[in-house]
């Protein structure tokens, strides 16, 4: 059973940058594409960004392009999400995802793909 946890958040000014990590245990993940999704204050989850098993291609919400970038090092079982030029309005509690197939797969912001989930980790940007 793999299990994902996610770390990196905290509290930080508008302007500011944080590196997110999504370190998976239990089984390894590398030949997953996996993803981030967010969840603000009384809003629905949201796709961020996704990345493919093999780091080659990625996809990010119109909402953060240029502003995140997704990673993976597949030795160290482990996806980030780098953030910067951070507002307010990425507040959110952020959580990394698996998908459901391995291999290649058809890029998607669906989170019903995405069947492992980790707990999250609480992003506060302050104006």
């Amino acid at each position: 059973q793999v299990q994902l946890v996610e770390s990196g958040g905290g509290w930080v000014q508008t302007g500011g940058s944080l590196r997110l990590s999504c370190a998976a245990s239990g089984r390894t993940v590398s030949a997953y594409a996996m993803a981030w999704f967010r969840q603000g204050p009384g809003k629905e989850r949201e796709f961020v960004a996704s990345i493919s098993s093999d780091g080659g291609n990625t996809d990010y919400a119109d909402s953060i392009e240029g502003r995140f970038t997704i990673s993976r090092d597949n030795a160290r079982n482990t996806v980030y999400l780098q953030m910067s030029s951070l507002n307010p309005e990425d507040t959110a509690v952020y959580h990394c995802a698996r998908r459901a197939v391995s291999g290649v797969v058809v890029p998607t912001r669906s989170e019903y793909v995405y069947t492992v989930w980790g707990q999250g980790t609480r992003v506060t940007v302050s104006s």
